[in-house]
């Protein structure tokens, strides 16, 4: 037998390679599924099914490519509605792969359809559960998401605690539990950055596992302080259940060199978002005006679905040389197919054009020391939870998912500073203002992180229990 768990640290997220007896099992596959097929081809392996734990939100999957390219059978769980061709599950249905079974839990409560899939192996022991955004390492799936109808947060929460203790708590300690996310993903709050656990061990550390824990006390502890989904996640829900375009095409059509008269061009006739994902360091030096940075190397994808509301809308990118298809492929993956080619030659041939550039102002945290000193006005982009966890006494927080919400609390004429955790989010916030006209921002240099190493007066969390 064979469990192999595929991380892609960008999305925070776990696709899962199960091999037994030559035959192949897929959970939870990115939208680009030749990795799946090699593995499978290397080992003269067939693959018969791909598991979905449930629509994703964050990510569009790549279930329909990878039934078309091996003819696997799609599997989801109880209630799912498909515009393809897939077999939705019975609660406690038995899949058999090789000489190992996988058992279908429904365990709604983040989304009606979820299910967790657990493995047996050969002796028909419990290994391992494969628990999609139902139980991650520290956390479990937000409620929020597939509220329609009469069915509130609150109800979805319910039926999570019933899935939680009915289907998972109930299985043996030593299961191996491989989860949908890690940290840094938007679906929990709270997610470990471990990525393999044990059931026993979420039951001991995982808060909304814990012993004796009402219905009532988790449904509160689950729905608080949840903040508001990124604008891309039902856009992603609605490619996953009802399909999408090889991501093969998408790359034949975007993976476009263009000149810089050709860049312009399309700019100006388009309306397309100028997106520079090149080091923030190298974009604080020279940029096209207007245009809007989201580091390739950063947590690119969920950002830019956070910040770019439409994945319908048309963009132009400036990458590092070499790194287009990733950064179109990176793309694709939250949805955003329509980008419309890359200049050709990045940032150097736009300036060696002798074409117009913008600059960003940035200082280091002991510059910022002395501007506080002079009442300068500071603006914290980072999370709630990080701003709530600790924060400058005088900054006012903006974060970076809903900046355009705070528009109206930036001074139009006088210098202000902006800082995220490390320098990255910061940059963006900075772009997108400048984008808007504000150029009076100045960035702080390596973030909080910088500002721990100054005097800067700082203020403690007034209410931890947010940051569960």
């Amino acid at each position: 037998m064979i469990i192999e768990q595929i991380y892609t640290g960008c999305l925070a997220q776990g696709a899962y390679y199960i091999e037994s007896n030559g035959e192949v099992a897929i959970i939870d596959p990115l939208r680009e599924v030749q990795d799946y097929v090699d593995r499978a081809a290397k080992n003269n392996a067939k693959i018969n099914y791909i598991f979905e734990t449930h629509f994703h939100a964050d990510f569009v999957s790549g279930h329909v490519t990878l039934a078309e390219k091996t003819g696997a059978k799609i599997v989801f769980g109880p209630s799912a509605e498909t515009n393809f061709d897939a077999i939705i599950a019975k609660d406690n249905q038995v899949f058999k792969v090789g000489k190992i079974t996988i058992t279908v839990l429904h365990t709604p409560g983040h989304t009606m359809e979820s299910s967790c899939f657990l493995l047996k192996d050969e002796n028909g022991k419990d290994y391992a559960l494969f628990s999609g955004d139902t139980l991650f390492l520290g956390d479990v799936g937000r409620p929020d998401l597939a509220q329609k109808g009469t069915i509130t947060e609150k109800d979805l929460a319910g039926y999570l605690f019933d899935s939680l203790r009915n289907k998972v708590m109930t299985l043996a300690d030593d299961v191996i539990v491989y989860p949908a996310h890690g940290a840094g993903s938007a679906c929990g709050k709270n997610l470990s950055s471990e990525t393999v656990g044990t059931i026993g061990n979420q039951k001991e550390t995982n808060y909304a596992l814990r012993a004796n824990m009402t219905k009532e006390e988790f449904i509160k502890e689950v729905t608080d302080g949840l903040l508001p989904p990124p604008a891309y996640f039902p856009l992603n829900v609605k490619l996953n259940k009802e399909g999408y375009q090889d991501i093969d095409e998408i790359l034949k059509i975007s993976e476009k060199p263009l000149s810089v008269n050709e860049f312009e061009i399309i700019a100006n006739e388009t309306g397309a978002v100028v997106l520079d994902v090149r080091n923030e360091t190298e974009f604080i030096k020279g940029f096209i005006p207007q245009s809007i940075f989201i580091g390739i190397d950063g947590g690119f994808a969920p950002w830019v679905g956070a910040l770019i509301k439409d994945i319908k809308q048309p963009i132009l990118l400036v990458t590092p040389s070499g790194r287009e298809e990733d950064t179109i492929t990176r793309l694709s993956r939250v949805g955003f197919d329509n980008v419309l080619g890359y200049l050709d030659g990045s940032f150097e041939a736009w300036k060696k054009a002798g074409k117009e550039i913008d600059t960003l102002s940035s200082v280091s945290a002991d510059v910022l020391e002395a501007k506080i000193d002079e009442n300068a006005p500071v603006f914290d982009v980072r999370k709630p939870g990080e701003y709530e966890s600790e924060h400058i006494k005088v900054a006012i927080t903006t974060p970076l998912d809903s900046l355009n919400d705070h528009i109206s609390k930036f001074p139009k004429k006088e210098d202000f500073y902006v800082h995220c955790g490390g320098g990255y989010r910061s940059v963006i916030a900075a772009s997108i203002l400048k984008a808007r006209g504000i150029h009076n921002v100045i960035d702080v240099a390596g973030g909080y992180a910088a500002i721990r190493n100054t005097t800067i007066e700082r203020t403690a969390a007034v209410c931890p229990s947010t940051l569960k």
